[in-house]
């Protein structure tokens, strides 16, 4: 059973959700601050969490970094916020969310919403019992085990680089969403993007000339034409 945490400080809200995905045959943490939050991921990290932006004694930005650099985790963090602005959810996409719920909200979206993220990541418990869940992320041939950072295609290791591993872990991971250049810029090399820089074609470029020389006869990653990139 996959084990939700539910980051809210409106009580009602939180109950709401929890009952949503019990419903839905999750087990459910509730938190109803940043602090609490911070301290039951310290102690135990979910399969996904679900996370509002206004907190108190920690935001949700402040989590979601957490989470993402000093956990090292890439668990699925779905926004729930009343900010429904493009920008907003672009900043939230580049701060490490996979997803943006707004208030107010439908149960289904909430449960089809968790459904998604869940099945993107491909959690997989790999080893004995006990041993630490692998983030296992598949595509056609193309496999890559994140907490190893290993990609293998055909059956066969491939060596990326540390900027073209991010960036085929960052369309791997939402495979059916279409990533511009800015975004992918911005996200792995954490610098400002002016529109003309040609690193994230190179990149894309090398990444998909070492698939083909491990014998990955499919095409994997598809130019979005005046946008960006997403799995083929």
């Amino acid at each position: 059973m996959y084990h939700i945490y539910v980051i809210e400080d409106d009580e009602d809200i939180n109950r709401l959700l929890c009952k949503i995905l019990q419903g839905g045959g999750y087990e459910v943490t509730s938190a109803y601050s940043g602090t609490e939050a911070k301290l039951r991921l310290e102690q135990k990290l979910p399969d996904l969490i679900l996370l509002d932006l206004m907190l108190p004694g920690m935001g949700g930005e402040q989590i979601t970094e957490y989470v993402r650099s000093e956990r090292n985790s890439s668990i699925p963090i779905l926004i729930l916020s009343a900010k429904a602005s493009v920008r907003d959810k672009v900043e939230l996409m580049t701060m490490g969310a996979d997803d943006y719920i707004t208030k107010p909200f439908e149960p289904e979206e909430v449960l089809v919403r968790v459904m998604a993220a869940l099945r993107r990541v491909g959690i997989q418990a790999e080893g004995q019992a006990g041993t630490e869940k692998m983030h296992v992320y598949t595509y056609k041939d193309l496999i890559l085990k994140e907490q190893a950072r290993r990609v293998e295609v055909c059956g066969q290791e491939i060596a990326l680089t540390r900027h073209e591993y991010e960036i085929l872990l960052i369309l791997m991971r939402q495979p059916e969403k279409v990533f511009s250049r800015e975004i992918l810029y911005e996200t792995v090399w954490k610098n400002g993007y002016y529109g003309e820089d040609n690193t994230v074609n190179v990149h894309v470029s090398n990444i998909r000339k070492k698939l083909a020389a491990a014998g990955g006869e499919n095409e994997y990653i598809k130019t979005v034409w005046g946008i960006g990139f997403k799995m083929a």
